[in-house]
């Protein structure tokens, strides 16, 4: 793979993604509304039968994160369909509040998780981690009682703004997580009206069985995503396990874990994939860097495309990962993200 192999130039991106900033109609004429709530533009995300939503997380550098600010940024970026983190869903529905800064918990986590932490980072996340433990007990309480009726008025909030929940991604599922919890996290997600759960793969043959076995009492799909611990086998046993286990693919970071021929997991798996969450990285020869979208090695162009060539259902979710650019905001990165997609689809 390398840059040359991207069908979508660099010219081409970033003129796209600067009309589609001001509002020119690249998804097409006559498609948008007002809708009810926002008095806002309802977009449309799927294109040429190819659903492109995006994971909430993509916006996690904005300064308010309740469920109403959420559903704004969504509309405003032009999109129609969202994997929906836990937090302005649960916020929503009056989860206990905690003092923590998740943004720096996550960061560290991820630090670790890419082993290029600090001692005293990692002295910082051991301390944070024990109060989100505490924490987290009071969270656990909290899901054994909730009603689910705002999950429901917050389902019909964001479809009443032309807004669909494919997913939900609570944390709520895992090993730590009792079965209550669990449970809790499958009632959420039905009443969001979700297809299925997110989670990181546990890495735990008993765990993802478990999951899968108390899904099917749900009805709802569990699918396990993945970073650069990835492989072509990753997901087989948990599928042999259960109907209920499903794929989270994460493409860019199959990438990353330097997977030869990506676009095959794709080909092989789509039938147990339920989404898929697309960026650019680099392959570990080139520093397995998050980039812009085209500047890296992750052939977006051609799995977009293989998606919309064979029918392929489940959504394409942008996963912003990659640093914004100073003056921009991540609205206006997740709108390029969709200019990308837009033309790889149409191309």
């Amino acid at each position: 793979m390398n840059n040359k192999k991207n069908t979508v130039s660099r010219r081409n991106f970033v003129a796209n993604s600067a009309a589609l900033a001001i509002g020119t109609t690249l998804i097409g004429p006559n498609i948008f509304g007002k809708n009810r709530l926002l008095n806002s533009a309802v977009p449309n995300s799927k294109i040429n039968g190819v659903q492109i939503g995006v994971i909430t997380y993509s916006f996690r550098s904005m300064p308010d994160q309740s469920a109403e600010a959420t559903l704004q940024y969504v509309l405003d970026s032009g999109i129609n369909a969202i994997e929906l983190m836990g937090d302005p869903a649960e916020s929503f529905a009056g989860k206990p509040e905690s003092s923590l800064d998740r943004r720096t918990l996550w960061g560290l986590m991820r630090s670790k998780r890419e082993g290029t932490i600090t001692a005293a980072d990692e002295k910082k996340l051991t301390e944070m981690q024990e109060a989100m433990g505490v924490y987290n007990e009071k969270v656990a309480t909290w899901r054994s009682q909730v009603s689910m009726d705002k999950f429901k008025e917050l389902k019909k909030m964001y479809n009443d703004a032309g807004v669909i929940i494919y997913a939900f991604k609570p944390n709520a599922f895992g090993k730590d997580n009792t079965d209550e919890e669990i449970n809790y996290g499958f009632k959420a997600a039905k009443a969001l009206g979700a297809s299925h759960v997110t989670l990181e793969h546990p890495s735990d043959d008993a765990h993802t069985k478990k999951l899968g076995e108390m899904a099917s009492k749900h009805g709802i799909f569990v699918a396990y995503h993945g970073h650069t611990q990835q492989t072509p086998t990753f997901w087989d046993t948990a599928l042999e396990q259960s109907k209920y286990n499903a794929l989270n693919l994460d493409l860019g970071h199959f990438v990353a874990a330097g997977n030869e021929a990506p676009l095959n997991i794709i080909k092989e798996k789509h039938d147990h994939i339920k989404s898929m969450h697309v960026k650019d990285r680099q392959t570990p020869e080139h520093g397995q860097g998050n980039v812009v979208w085209g500047e890296g090695d992750t052939p977006l162009v051609e799995a977009l495309q293989m998606m919309r060539d064979n029918g392929y259902s489940f959504p394409a979710t942008i996963e912003l990962e990659y640093d914004i650019p100073e003056g921009s905001d991540a609205i206006a990165e997740v709108k390029k993200c969709l200019a990308f997609a837009k033309e790889a689809l149409e191309g």
